[in-house]
Protein backbone atom coordinates (compact mmCIF):
# COMPACT_ATOMS: atom_id res chain seq x y z
CA UNK A 1 0.00 0.00 0.00
CA UNK A 2 1.29 3.46 -0.92
CA UNK A 3 1.83 6.11 1.73
CA UNK A 4 -0.59 9.00 1.79
CA UNK A 5 0.45 12.13 -0.02
CA UNK A 6 0.67 15.39 1.89
CA UNK A 7 -2.53 16.53 0.17
CA UNK A 8 -4.43 13.39 1.18
CA UNK A 9 -3.23 13.70 4.78
CA UNK A 10 -4.25 17.37 4.88
CA UNK A 11 -7.71 16.64 3.45
CA UNK A 12 -8.32 13.87 6.00
CA UNK A 13 -7.14 16.07 8.84
CA UNK A 14 -9.25 19.05 7.73
CA UNK A 15 -12.36 16.92 7.27
CA UNK A 16 -11.88 15.23 10.65
CA UNK A 17 -12.01 18.71 12.21
CA UNK A 18 -15.14 19.56 10.16
CA UNK A 19 -13.55 22.63 8.57
CA UNK A 20 -14.23 23.65 4.96
CA UNK A 21 -11.44 24.49 2.53
CA UNK A 22 -12.78 28.05 2.44
CA UNK A 23 -12.76 28.39 6.26
CA UNK A 24 -9.25 27.01 6.54
CA UNK A 25 -7.95 29.21 3.75
CA UNK A 26 -9.47 32.31 5.36
CA UNK A 27 -7.93 31.55 8.75
CA UNK A 28 -4.50 30.77 7.26
CA UNK A 29 -4.52 33.73 4.87
CA UNK A 30 -4.42 31.90 1.53
CA UNK A 31 -6.89 31.55 -1.33
CA UNK A 32 -9.26 28.60 -0.93
CA UNK A 33 -8.31 27.33 -4.40
CA UNK A 34 -4.75 26.98 -3.08
CA UNK A 35 -5.95 24.59 -0.33
CA UNK A 36 -7.94 22.65 -2.95
CA UNK A 37 -4.94 22.32 -5.26
CA UNK A 38 -2.66 21.18 -2.42
CA UNK A 39 -5.22 18.63 -1.25
CA UNK A 40 -5.59 17.30 -4.80
CA UNK A 41 -1.79 17.13 -5.19
CA UNK A 42 -1.81 19.64 -8.03
CA UNK A 43 0.57 21.80 -6.00
CA UNK A 44 3.47 20.71 -3.77
CA UNK A 45 3.13 20.99 0.02
CA UNK A 46 3.22 24.58 1.29
CA UNK A 47 6.18 26.23 2.99
CA UNK A 48 6.93 24.99 6.51
CA UNK A 49 5.56 28.13 8.17
CA UNK A 50 2.26 27.75 6.26
CA UNK A 51 2.02 24.12 7.36
CA UNK A 52 2.50 25.31 10.95
CA UNK A 53 -0.33 27.86 10.52
CA UNK A 54 -2.63 25.22 9.01
CA UNK A 55 -1.98 22.83 11.88
CA UNK A 56 -2.48 25.58 14.45
CA UNK A 57 -5.88 26.42 12.91
CA UNK A 58 -6.82 22.72 12.92
CA UNK A 59 -5.62 22.34 16.50
CA UNK A 60 -3.03 19.65 15.84
CA UNK A 61 0.77 19.49 16.31
CA UNK A 62 2.61 20.39 13.11
CA UNK A 63 5.46 17.91 13.55
CA UNK A 64 3.87 15.00 11.74
CA UNK A 65 2.80 16.93 8.63
CA UNK A 66 6.14 18.73 8.56
CA UNK A 67 8.05 15.45 8.84
CA UNK A 68 6.13 14.04 5.88
CA UNK A 69 7.48 16.91 3.74
CA UNK A 70 11.01 17.01 5.14
CA UNK A 71 10.51 20.70 5.99
CA UNK A 72 11.44 22.62 9.13
CA UNK A 73 9.78 25.68 10.66
CA UNK A 74 11.79 28.88 10.31
CA UNK A 75 12.48 29.14 14.05
CA UNK A 76 14.04 25.66 14.13
CA UNK A 77 16.10 26.38 11.02
CA UNK A 78 17.37 29.65 12.54
CA UNK A 79 18.21 27.96 15.84
CA UNK A 80 20.22 25.26 14.08
CA UNK A 81 21.96 27.77 11.83
CA UNK A 82 23.34 29.67 14.84
CA UNK A 83 24.18 26.77 17.16
CA UNK A 84 27.01 24.56 15.93
CA UNK A 85 26.70 22.33 19.01
CA UNK A 86 23.00 21.75 18.21
CA UNK A 87 23.87 20.76 14.65
CA UNK A 88 26.50 18.33 15.93
CA UNK A 89 23.99 16.87 18.41
CA UNK A 90 21.40 16.30 15.68
CA UNK A 91 24.05 14.87 13.35
CA UNK A 92 25.21 12.41 16.04
CA UNK A 93 21.63 11.35 16.79
CA UNK A 94 20.96 10.92 13.07
CA UNK A 95 24.08 8.78 12.64
CA UNK A 96 22.78 6.55 15.44
CA UNK A 97 19.61 5.96 13.39
CA UNK A 98 17.33 6.55 16.39
CA UNK A 99 13.76 5.25 16.33
CA UNK A 100 10.85 7.59 17.14
CA UNK A 101 10.64 6.04 20.61
CA UNK A 102 14.36 6.66 21.18
CA UNK A 103 13.94 10.30 20.09
CA UNK A 104 11.06 10.65 22.59
CA UNK A 105 13.17 9.11 25.36
CA UNK A 106 16.02 11.46 24.51
CA UNK A 107 13.65 14.44 24.65
CA UNK A 108 12.40 13.37 28.10
CA UNK A 109 15.98 13.01 29.32
CA UNK A 110 16.83 16.49 28.05
CA UNK A 111 13.88 17.95 29.96
CA UNK A 112 15.02 16.16 33.14
CA UNK A 113 18.56 17.44 32.61
CA UNK A 114 17.25 21.02 32.62
CA UNK A 115 15.00 20.50 35.65
CA UNK A 116 17.73 18.96 37.86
Amino acid sequence: MMAKTFGQALRELRRSKIVSQRELAEKVGVDFSYISKVENDRLPPPAADTIVKICKELGVPANELLASTGKMPTDVKEMLSTRTAAVEFVRQAHDMDLTDDEWKTLTKRLRRLRSD
